[in-house]
């Protein structure tokens, strides 16, 4: 996934539905995204990082809840 500007996909897709937390390529090649906001949000979020931008293939997308963190707007790492 890396290389084709997924995590700027992300990052904008994130500002527009007000999620707060941060994108970064993984060492193996994939893309890791920690995201914060309501339940509705977060299923919006992740319909469109399934989708992604319109030249990119997103293979699978896993969701894990993990514990709030409080992050103030979205970043890349």
């Amino acid at each position: 996934m890396q290389g084709v500007g997924y995590r700027y996909f992300v990052m904008r897709e994130a500002s527009a539905l007000g999620v707060s937390g941060f994108a970064r390529n993984l060492p193996d090649g994939t893309v890791e995204v920690v995201a914060e906001a309501g339940d509705d949000v977060l299923d919006l979020f992740e319909d469109r990082l399934r989708q992604g931008p319109s030249f990119a293939s997103v293979k699978t997308l896993d969701r894990t809840a993990i514990e709030p963190r409080a992050d103030q707007g979205f970043h890349i790492r």
